[in-house]
C-alpha cells in the first residue's frame, strides 16, 4: 500500500505529491516548488521521513506543475517522466511561466510516458492513463492496489480542468474523464493538481460538467 504527501506550492496553490511504499522509495509528481523556501519543504520532509526519491513524475507540462522540477532532478539525480506529446506546450508556454519565475527551459523527457504502460518503484506499479484535453499529454496514474488516482489537472472536486489553454481539447478532456477515469470505480480517491481530493462517486454523482455528458446534454465552459 502506498503512502501520501501534499505540498501546495507556488503562486497558482499547485499540489505537489510524494509517494512512497514500505520500500521507504518514492516518486515526486508534479514538482511545483518554485522557491528555496518550497524547495527546503520539500526535501525536509523526504528526509525526515528517510525517503529515496527514484523518479520525478509530471502529470503535464503547465508551468506550475514543472516550476521545481529541474531542481528536484538535480538534488535527488532522478530521471523525469513526460508524456512526450507535452514538450510542446512546454515549448509554447516557456514564455509565460517565465512571467511567473517558473524555469521550464531544458526539460524533456528521460521517461517518455507516452511509450509506458506503467511505471515502477520499490514494490509499487501504478498505471499511466493517457488523460488529454487539458494538454495533449496529460495523464494520470492508478494505484489500483490503493483505489488512488493521481489526476493531475484533469479533474477537480466539483470542477475540470482548463481546456483553453495551448493544445487544450473541450470534447477529449470530457472523453478522458467519462471513459477513462470514471470506470475505475466509485471508490477511487483522486488527489487532484489544485484544491482537496475526491472520489469517483461524488464527481460521477455531483460535478456538474460530468453529469451533463452522463445525461446527455452538453456544458462547455470555454468558447473555441
Amino acid at each position: 500500500m502506498i503512502k501520501s504527501a501534499k505540498f501546495i506550492f507556488n503562486s497558482f496553490g499547485e499540489n505537489t505529491y510524494v509517494i512512497w511504499d514500505e520500500t521507504a522509495e518514492a516518486i515526486i509528481i508534479d514538482a511545483g516548488c518554485s522557491t528555496p523556501a518550497e524547495q527546503q519543504k520539500l526535501a525536509g520532509f523526504i528526509g525526515e521521513h528517510n525517503l529515496k526519491p527514484v523518479m520525478a513524475v509530471c502529470t503535464h507540462a503547465h508551468p506550475d506543475h514543472v516550476a521545481g522540477v529541474a531542481w528536484v532532478q538535480e538534488h535527488y539525480q532522478i530521471p523525469l517522466a513526460l508524456h512526450s506529446a507535452d514538450l510542446a506546450v512546454i515549448e509554447q508556454m516557456a514564455s509565460y511561466g517565465a512571467m511567473f519565475g517558473f524555469n521550464m527551459t531544458g526539460l524533456k523527457a528521460d521517461i517518455d510516458l507516452a511509450e509506458q504502460k506503467s511505471i515502477s518503484f520499490g514494490q509499487t506499479t501504478a498505471e499511466v492513463i493517457h488523460t488529454p484535453g487539458h494538454s495533449p499529454g496529460g495523464i494520470c496514474l492508478y494505484f489500483d492496489q490503493s483505489g488512488v488516482v493521481v489526476a493531475g489537472d484533469t479533474l477537480f472536486a466539483g470542477s475540470i480542468g482548463r481546456s483553453d489553454l495551448p493544445g487544450g481539447d473541450y470534447d477529449q478532456l470530457m472523453d478522458s474523464i467519462v471513459n477513462k477515469l470514471l470506470p475505475l470505480g466509485g471508490g477511487v480517491r483522486v488527489l487532484c493538481g489544485h484544491g482537496g481530493e475526491t472520489t469517483i462517486a461524488q464527481e460521477a454523482g455531483s460535478n456538474p460538467f460530468i453529469t451533463e455528458v452522463i445525461n446527455g446534454g452538453f456544458n462547455k465552459p470555454y468558447e473555441e
